[in-house]
């Protein structure tokens, strides 16, 4: 994980007089982009601790470093796309999944996590068969243990044609545009405890 190691190094940084007892927003660049948490969620502290390129596997590694020090009152996560583009394979991910899962209920106990799915982009259509599977793996999963909500943006961001609405990606069909957070924080508020 040394790639990621001046990132990390750097998040943490700046994010060290970060208030605690936030909502966490933890995860790949999905999370590092969103800069507009304070205005989509007002009146609600949070703390965005994603980096950019970051996989299920570097957010498990980097648990310790990143997400434990901040103390949170709950936890948003993304991560899974970059594993899946880097051609590991779904049950992998999940694995990676499972040891998130494991840090959270033994250094975190209690503290609600809200995971949202995988989301089906352009760039990476090719893969949305792994993605689908993934996904139901990680719900699988999530529905059999206490405090932690799988947050589906996935069918949310299909159009008719059941095909990724380019409205919601940046140019590169990979990144979310402005109307692409907008989507995702409409469904996160209709969340319950994540706030």
């Amino acid at each position: 994980m040394n790639w990621y190691e001046d990132e990390v190094r750097q998040l943490q940084q700046r994010v060290a007089n970060a208030p605690l007892q936030s909502t966490v927003f933890y995860g790949s660049s999905s999370i590092r982009l969103w800069s507009t948490l304070a205005q989509d969620f007002p009146g609600t502290p949070t703390v965005n601790i994603g980096f950019g390129g970051s996989t299920l596997a570097a957010c498990s590694w980097f648990f310790d470093d990143l997400l434990l020090p901040r103390k949170p009152k709950s936890v948003v996560f993304y991560a899974g796309d970059n594993d899946l583009g880097d051609q590991r394979n779904p049950e992998e991910v999940y694995l990676f999944f499972c040891t998130v899962v494991e840090k959270m209920q033994h250094r975190l106990p209690g503290i609600p996590l809200y995971f949202i799915s995988i989301k089906p982009s352009l760039a990476r259509w090719d893969l949305i068969d792994r993605i689908r599977y993934t996904n139901s793996l990680i719900a699988q999963k999530i529905s059999e243990t206490p405090d932690f909500t799988y947050v589906d943006t996935h069918s949310a961001m299909l159009g008719t044609d059941n095909r990724p609405r380019k409205e919601l990606f940046e140019s590169d069909g990979l990144h979310l545009s402005p109307a692409g957070y907008r989507l995702w924080t409409e469904i996160l508020k209709k969340q319950k405890g994540i706030f």
